[in-house]
């Protein structure tokens, strides 16, 4: 039985919740994760999407890269779910104060949230890489083969591919947010995907909630856990 009602005495003693989520909380709008029985790894391609996905593959095979690209990482028509306005909700109320999060699809920000770290960047920004101009996803969607900037640079997405750091001024702005948290929501992730997954260790606040269909390495160090699908849990409040 999910403690709901556990759930909502701890968020309304907070004043400073930040939220940390992974695949789970888009999977309810239509995106595919990567780890679970039916997520991307599981599928059956050319390439495993980990190799596809990574630094040396997107130089290599650059038309590969953007067949799977466009295929599988560009869900434009997707719309944000419960959770994600629920997130939105609270940062209004003023009780949120940032989500973190790894997921590359901008719908925190379609639900209305204002304070996103995207700790792996997003599909919705995309720049020469000669000459920095932006283009939209649906500029890279709508392109054939490898996207080209009208100097004749070739676009790359601004996400962070495998083998790839992440930005330090995103990372540093993270830890902040998770080291002055009260309350810290770890939600939709399974926690294996480093060096994001260890930010957590900086939190140091009062109570610590993992939402999560399957166990975590943090349910131990839980105030609560709740096993579920985060945007149903999330509409219940």
């Amino acid at each position: 039985m999910i403690n709901i009602d556990e759930l909502k005495k701890i968020i309304s003693e907070s004043n400073n919740m930040v939220f940390f989520g992974g695949a789970g909380v888009s999977t309810e709008s239509g995106i595919p994760d990567f780890r679970s029985t039916d997520g991307l790894y599981n599928q059956k391609y050319d390439y495993p999407p980990e190799t596809i996905l990574s630094y040396t593959f997107y130089r290599q095979n650059t038309d590969e890269f953007y067949r799977f690209y466009r295929d599988k990482m560009l869900c434009l028509t997707a719309k944000p779910n419960a959770a994600h306005r629920k997130l939105a909700e609270w940062e209004r109320d003023g009780k949120l104060k940032a989500v973190i999060t790894q997921n590359i699809d901008g719908l925190h920000q379609a639900a209305g949230s204002e304070k996103v770290i995207e700790l792996h960047g997003s599909v919705l920004r995309n720049y020469c890489e000669t000459c920095r101009a932006f283009y939209s996803a649906e500029d890279v969607l709508n392109a054939e083969g490898v996207p080209t900037c009208k100097c004749g640079g070739p676009i790359k997405p601004d996400v962070v591919l495998y083998e790839e750091s992440l930005d330090h001024g995103v990372l540093t702005e993270a830890v902040n947010y998770l080291s002055n948290a009260d309350l810290l929501i770890i939600g939709g992730t399974s926690l294996v995907v480093y060096p994001a997954a260890g930010l957590v260790d900086y939190f140091k606040g009062r109570n610590l909630v993992v939402i999560n269909k399957t166990t975590t390495h943090r349910d131990k160090l839980a105030n609560l856990v709740l096993q579920g699908n985060i945007g149903e849990i999330f509409s219940a409040l």
